[in-house]
């Protein structure tokens, strides 16, 4: 037997979904804007489940929750501050950004890097991703200043490495070397600029950096700039 979503009032609806404020919602449903099961609503204390309810002759946006893969790129930001230059979020639909709770970055990628970044507004699959237990791999391409040296690979496979500041080492790492500056380096914990701190711990400056999978959602095609739906 199918699991019935629970009912929730309308202004909280439309509110957590990003379409206006809970005190607007009341206009929204004094307007006509809002049905629910094909019928005009009653007021905003009226409760309803999302799948029902229609705003501007369009199903709700993504009630249950957002969670996208976007490739991020060079030059932006995963932070909601506006002063910290071009945001991650100003290349999603608008109304995302008003949604409670807010969408969030599942972990970070600097300013310069490229790539695979899952942004969601689900509280419990943040920390899902983000818990140091889950060991969630990423996969990044790295290309440094200088020629590499093969001693590179069995020193991060290791588990052996301490990077300055801190006291316990980073977990084993798979490193690939595929050209004299070019490696493949892939990770199961994320450490504030890890990838640029191993490598710097050891001579080499990273000029480039681009993560190309994270846990199990890969880029593939999808363009720079661009966003897909994971669910």
């Amino acid at each position: 037997m199918p699991i019935l979503k629970p009912l929730r009032r309308l202004d909280q609806l439309l509110s957590s979904c990003g379409y206006c404020s809970r005190s607007e919602a009341r206009l929204w449903v004094r307007g006509g804007r809002v049905l629910v099961g094909g019928q005009r609503a009653e007021a905003v204390e009226q409760k309803a489940r999302a799948a029902d309810v229609v705003v501007d002759g369009e199903p709700l946006d993504s009630p249950e929750g957002i969670l996208v893969l976007l490739h991020k790129p060079a030059g932006y930001v995963c932070s909601h501050d506006t002063k910290e230059g071009p945001r991650v979020f100003d290349l999603l639909p608008p109304r995302w950004l008003e949604r409670n709770p807010p969408v969030t970055t599942v972990g970070r990628l600097d300013k310069d890097a490229t790539g695979a970044l899952v942004i969601t507004d689900r509280g419990d699959l943040v920390h899902q991703w983000t818990s140091p237990k889950r060991h969630v791999t990423k996969l990044y391409e790295v290309t440094v200043a200088r020629d590499l040296d093969a001693s590179l690979v069995k020193l991060f496979a290791a588990g052996t490495l301490v990077l300055e500041d801190e006291h316990k080492p980073c977990l084993p790492a798979k490193l690939e070397i595929i050209a004299a500056r070019e490696a493949r380096l892939e990770l199961t914990e994320g450490k504030y600029h890890q990838v640029k701190r191993m490598f710097g711990s050891q001579g080499w400056t990273v000029t480039r950096l681009h993560r190309s999978r994270f846990g199990e959602f890969e880029l593939g095609d999808l363009p720079v700039g661009q966003w897909r739906r994971i669910f």
